[in-house]
């Protein structure tokens, strides 16, 4: 098949035409024996953590692929991860791609699917975008029990722990958009229903549940966690967690299955590990440590992503997940795309697609930023840009010959046309780039730091910010962190993904900003506090014409219109 044919093909069209490989043949790729997976159906399964062995994880390879800040659209970080996957194998290198799950918010609302893209696609496609095999589901319930457990304490004349309905941090869950359920009033119609008091919900990639699953290692450690969720205060300032409650156990068998990391295979039939998935922006935005730690057990070499930007995305999968996991990455791809660099040197969204070697120049200051904080890491990272038909030949050299400049080898990844195929180039260059042992993981802060110093850290050396400004609310809230004693724990900065700085129209490389925390949520459970820049949406809304509107199905259940 040409190129050209290739193109008028939907993902959805790709996927489907696409034949597959029993699970349990992918497995033994792993030499995983069919008596060790449970199966759903025949190209979905899960693995038991206690294939997990922390001897074969260090001695594997773990790649990370990040990306420039992005367009609104995104730069196809899951394209090349599972495309670099592809060309790994092709290589000769035993690899497994290790993803999150697509939530059905963004599927339904503006992404139409999360599952990569063109030649470069994790399959059965239909069934990761959508139910899988209920991770999500089990996330939203062991969520959602909390909620009644606690409202049905507050009701309760006999048990009650004198909760004070005005301080509870817990909200409910779904995983949908729907932007009418932010702020709502329960417990109306009688003193049968409830105790009236405001609540609202979150998407359930927002919930802490859905951070905790993915930051535990092992159930035991999944369940003390349940535990520490933060609830609440008492009427006499007495501070309430999910273990007052009695609340762990039942929460974490609702996740009993869940938190089996989930198998299924590209479209040239190597594994995938697809495992949580957590927003960026707001939580640690990477599949858990259990699935990672899998995919380093039984392979090589593994590629996983972190969302957004590396501001957001990298820094997180690196102070967080990484010291937690006591995991250590050989080396970065930073993705790149020449419609980005575009609109960081001042392209409008009608201008993305407009070849300008000028505006390509003036953006690379966004890239060239990125490059030096993945150094400051102790990793040098390699460029990918993904490729588009609308890049012209000279916009890629400028890049490449400004990579060169700073030490940095930046290849062409075509994996969303060609697959494996063409993806091999950056497949060596990542392997010669481990192999040199250059690269030495350090993390960025002391999680013992004081929390304003970690807060500035990264403010001033990942984002650029000439200093943080806190909000009379953030210092109240960072009083209380303080009095809980939960100083200690990681940063996990919540901000705009469109901007290195808190202000989301400063494109490119922003310089002599500051940064406002607004105020403070915390994560006592996931183990990370959150400073809060500006205004972090936990409910996204459908937007004007949502991509459901575009899907359709069949009468033999053929589905049309995921991407």
């Amino acid at each position: 098949m040409s190129t050209a044919e290739k193109k008028i093909l939907s993902d959805i069209e790709i996927a489907q035409g696409n034949s597959m490989e029993h699970i349990k043949d992918i497995a033994s790729k792993l030499n995983i024996a069919e008596d060790d997976i449970e199966m759903y159906g025949k190209y979905k399964a899960k693995l038991p953590i206690r294939l997990i062995d922390e001897a074969k994880v260090a001695n594997s390879n773990l790649i990370l692929v990040t990306a420039l800040t992005p367009t609104p659209a995104g730069e196809g970080k899951t394209t090349v991860s599972i495309g670099l996957t592809e060309g790994m194998n092709k290589i000769g290198k035993k690899t497994t791609v290790v993803l999150r799950e697509p939530s059905l918010g963004p599927v339904f609302g503006i992404k139409g699917g999360a599952a990569g893209g063109g030649y470069s696609q994790v399959v059965p496609m239909e069934d990761i975008n959508l139910h899988f095999t209920g991770d999500f589901s089990a996330i939203e319930k062991a969520n959602n029990l909390l909620s009644a457990l606690i409202d049905n304490n507050i009701q309760s004349r006999t048990r009650s722990l004198g909760i004070d309905p005005r301080t509870i941090a817990w909200k409910r869950v779904m995983d949908m958009n729907d932007r009418a359920l932010r702020d709502i009033t329960i417990g109306l119609g009688g003193t049968a229903n409830g105790v009236p008091r405001q609540d609202g919900f979150n998407i359930t990639p927002a919930s802490e549940v859905m951070a905790i699953l993915c930051m535990a290692k092992d159930f035991s450690d999944l369940k003390e966690r349940l535990g520490n969720i933060y609830v609440g205060q008492t009427l006499n300032r007495k501070p309430i967690y999910a273990r007052d409650l009695n609340a762990e156990n039942a929460m974490a068998i609702l996740l009993k299955d869940a938190i089996n990391p989930n198998l299924v295979q590209t479209l040239e039939g190597n594994p995938a590990i697809i495992h949580g998935g957590p927003f960026a922006n707001i939580a640690q935005g990477t599949n858990t440590i259990l699935a990672t730690k899998m995919g380093m057990t039984l392979s090589d070499y593994v590629v996983t992503e972190a969302g957004f930007g590396a501001d957001l995305g990298a820094e997180k999968f690196l102070d967080i997940k990484c010291v937690s996991g006591g995991l250590k990455p050989k080396v970065v791809v930073l993705v790149a795309t020449i419609r980005a660099l575009r609109h960081h040197g001042g392209a409008t969204k009608e201008q993305y697609n407009d070849a300008s070697v000028e505006r390509v120049e003036k953006g690379f200051v966004n890239l060239e930023k990125h490059i030096e904080n993945m150094k400051k890491f102790g990793l040098n990272p390699v460029v990918a840009i993904n490729s588009f038909f609308t890049d012209s030949d000279e916009e890629v050299a400028l890049v490449q010959e400004k990579c060169k400049a700073m030490g940095v080898n930046a290849v062409v990844s075509k994996g969303f046309a060609d697959g494996g195929e063409g993806t091999k180039e950056l497949a060596t260059q990542v392997v010669a780039e481990i192999e040199k042992g250059e690269n030495d993981f350090k993390q960025l802060y002391d999680w013992n730091s004081p929390v304003k110093e970690k807060i500035e850290t990264i403010a001033k050396n990942i984002y650029g910010a000439v200093s943080v400004e806190y909000s009379k609310k953030a210092e109240l809230g960072l009083r209380r962190i303080e009095n809980l004693g939960l100083s200690n724990l990681a940063v996990c900065m919540a901000k705009t993904q469109k901007s290195f700085s808190d202000n989301d129209k400063l494109t490119g490389r922003p310089e002599g900003f500051s940064v406002t925390v607004r105020e403070f949520e915390f994560a006592a459970g996931a183990g990370f506090i959150i400073p809060i820049l500006g205004n972090m949406m936990r409910m996204p809304g459908l937007p004007a014409v949502p991509a459901s509107e575009k899907m359709s199905i069949d009468n033999n259940g053929k589905i049309s219109g995921l991407s």
